[in-house]
């Protein structure tokens, strides 16, 4: 089966803070004019911003940049009100949000704020709902839920968002039950390193070599079905590194989380080369497993800022 349409790139910049309040604003004109599509706030308790606020504050700094969560935990906040948050930013920021949605699962944010951190299946039921919760709250007219976790009574949601029926979604995933459901429900698919450890370690690691995301690719496609062609596949780049040194960046990688090399060279996670060798990878990793939409770290935005003025778009 063929990995996926071919789909236009763009390109996204994860971040978490700034300063000050001018800080972050000209962090988001400076993400904008650089040509990135999006601008994506992780959702943890830890030290950042919090992604509703500082993303709609980035949307009045800004004219055309979209924003979202990479990705809002569904278990943090009733699915309802981050429904009516993200109508809100939708309208606020005339029509530039996407929707982030996962099932959370990282165990020190549970254990901090005193949220139950219930087995993966479990939350993944909440997660489930909370989608259904979500897209009916900002559908047209009442919408009623009754489910296991959540119960929702002639609810009319408004504002309605700019962007009909609802603003694109992204679901994130690692393990093959959020995978299906991503490829059953999402506009945007993340292919994510497994997380059930409830940590970023070597479990997680071992999930993000090239064997791994082909075996997440195809549980998305059988999924899919005919939506396929609806998908857009995005990944988080998580060692990315534009260098002359592509061997010796690669070498210190693989050392600095104890993998071979070889693991690092292949991994879709990974980008490391010159200009020239990104671009070539980016596009051959979109002619043979599909991704258009790749996110890099705050770190990356100037020196990832040439791949994204020749490839944005094409």
């Amino acid at each position: 089966m063929p990995p996926s349409p071919r789909r236009p790139f763009r390109f996204g910049v994860q971040v978490s803070s700034a300063p000050d309040g001018a800080g972050w604003a000209e962090l988001g004109r400076r993400v904008e004019g650089l040509g990135y599509s999006t601008i994506t706030m992780p959702d943890h308790f830890g030290d950042q911003l919090a992604p509703v606020p500082a993303l709609t504050a980035v949307a009045a700094a800004t004219t055309t940049l979209r924003m979202g969560a990479l990705v809002y935990d569904n278990d943090y906040k009733h699915p309802l009100v981050l429904a009516k948050e993200l109508a809100t930013m939708d309208v606020l920021s005339d029509g530039r949000v996407e929707i982030g949605l996962g099932a959370g699962w990282l165990e020190s944010d549970y254990r901090a704020s005193g949220i139950p951190y219930d087995r993966p299946g479990r939350r993944i039921d909440r997660f489930e709902e909370g989608l259904a919760v979500i897209k009916g709250c900002l559908a047209e007219g009442p919408f009623s839920f009754a489910g296991e976790h959540y119960t929702i009574t002639d609810y009319d949601g408004r504002p309605q968002p700019v962007q009909r029926p609802c603003p694109p979604l992204l679901i994130g995933g690692g393990g093959p039950r959020v995978l299906g459901i991503a490829a059953r429900q999402a506009d945007i698919v993340g292919i994510n390193g497994t997380m059930t450890a409830g940590v970023v370690g070597p479990d997680a690691i071992a999930t993000m070599t090239l064997a791994a995301v082909e075996e997440k690719l195809a549980v998305v496609r059988a999924a899919a079905g005919d939506r396929l062609t609806d998908i857009e596949l995005n990944i988080r780049v998580f060692f990315a590194k534009v260098t002359d040194d592509r061997a010796g960046t690669i070498d210190s990688v693989a050392s600095m989380i104890s993998v071979d090399p070889a693991m690092i060279a292949a991994s879709p996670f990974a980008l490391i080369g010159d200009v020239d060798q990104v671009v070539d990878e980016i596009e051959r990793r979109r002619d043979e497993l599909g991704f258009s939409y790749l996110i890099v770290g705050a770190e990356n935005i100037d020196e990832f800022a040439p791949v994204v003025a020749q490839l944005a778009n094409t």
